[in-house]
């Protein structure tokens, strides 16, 4: 019988705000689902002591390994790690990593189709690079090569007078002289770990950071749908709009009518266009198809749009139901293409 696992190194479902709506779903869609941990999975009997929801509660129970399974979160450790290339033997996975930041700005950039949105990028691997990018920008934006959720990106501005730097991390504000901006880079430079761009405005009327993210899900049917686009906007002065860094999240239509004013729809258009042809262009990109990505854009004070970061584990928080309602018939439909 075809069954849906979902994956978490959390021991029980209880502790894991996703795992009902999806169970709940997948009791609507007629399919069974469990819950399971890396420490459930007997590989010696193809048994999984998991966790179903019956009759309004969590209860262990001895299960067969599942069609298709859920991974919605990284492995701990090393051990955790094995589990899961294992299991992929045994069972079909809905989500697969993206790669770091400069590993998909190449995919894109030599793909062509959508490297015109692309913010011109490269690693900084030596100080050198720095310099020269001032040559052609008068700000720039360093940051780390994989998600950090906006943490440890610094934005740095050349000022006019006696070769300073301003310096942008977090809140935190200083100006550096050439001296202490060389010491800087060339300490991260060491570390190999940071990408470097020209730094992009995005700014509401009121001066304010922001930029789209656009969740994007496969439904039932393998195509792609919007789950929502919403504007991320800084909670203050910070340059950083990402939530988990202090910004909020706005609603699409009232920050479009605000912002962009008869122009609200078109931009809108714009987006959802946007979403869902970058999003089957970039599946084609992979050896693996996506379930689910968080695509995040800017737009320019010339309405000009701007390609960010894209995301594998968007995360659903305060919408779990939605992401289930699209992922569970995903799920059964990746159930169902398998080979018998």
């Amino acid at each position: 019988m075809k069954s849906i696992g979902m994956l978490h190194y959390r021991k029980n479902p209880r502790e894991v705000k996703k795992a009902y709506p999806f169970a709940a779903v997948a009791k609507m869609e007629g399919i069974p689902f469990f819950y399971f941990s890396y420490n459930n999975v007997d590989f010696n009997h193809l048994k999984i002591n998991g966790w179903v929801y019956q009759h309004g509660e969590w209860t262990q129970k001895v299960i067969d390994f599942p069609t298709v399974i859920i991974n919605s979160c990284n492995p701990k450790t090393k051990r955790q790690s094995a589990i899961l290339k294992k299991l992929k033997e045994y069972a079909i996975f809905t989500s697969y990593p993206v790669g770091n930041k400069f590993k998909v700005y190449k995919k894109i950039f030599n793909a062509k189709e959508f490297s015109s949105y692309l913010i011109p990028s490269t690693k900084l691997n030596h100080p050198q690079k720095f310099i020269s990018f001032f040559q052609e920008h008068s700000r720039v934006v360093i940051k780390p090569l994989t998600g950090n959720q906006g943490k440890k990106i610094l934005f740095i501005e050349k000022l006019n007078e006696k070769q300073l730097f301003k310096l942008t991390d977090g809140q935190k504000v200083s100006v550096l002289n050439q001296k202490e901006m060389e010491v800087l880079i060339e300490g991260l430079v060491l570390e190999k770990k940071y990408l470097l761009q020209p730094f992009i405005e995005c700014k509401t009327k009121a001066g304010l950071t922001y930029d789209f993210r656009l969740h994007v899900q496969k439904n039932g049917r393998g195509f792609w749908e919007i789950t929502l686009i919403y504007p991320r906007i800084s909670g203050n002065a910070q340059l950083i709009s990402n939530i988990s860094s202090g910004g909020y999240r706005g609603d699409l239509e009232t920050f479009l009518l605000d912002e962009f004013e008869e122009e609200s729809d078109r931009i809108k258009t714009v987006l959802e266009q946007f979403a869902l042809t970058f999003s089957a262009h970039f599946d084609t990109l992979y050896e693996h198809s996506f379930d689910e990505l968080g695509i995040d854009v800017g737009m320019d004070q010339l309405q000009r749009l701007w390609l960010f970061e894209v995301n594998w584990r968007p995360g659903c928080k305060h919408r779990e139901f939605e992401v289930a309602r699209r992922l569970i018939p995903y799920c059964i439909y990746l159930a169902n293409r398998q080979k018998l």
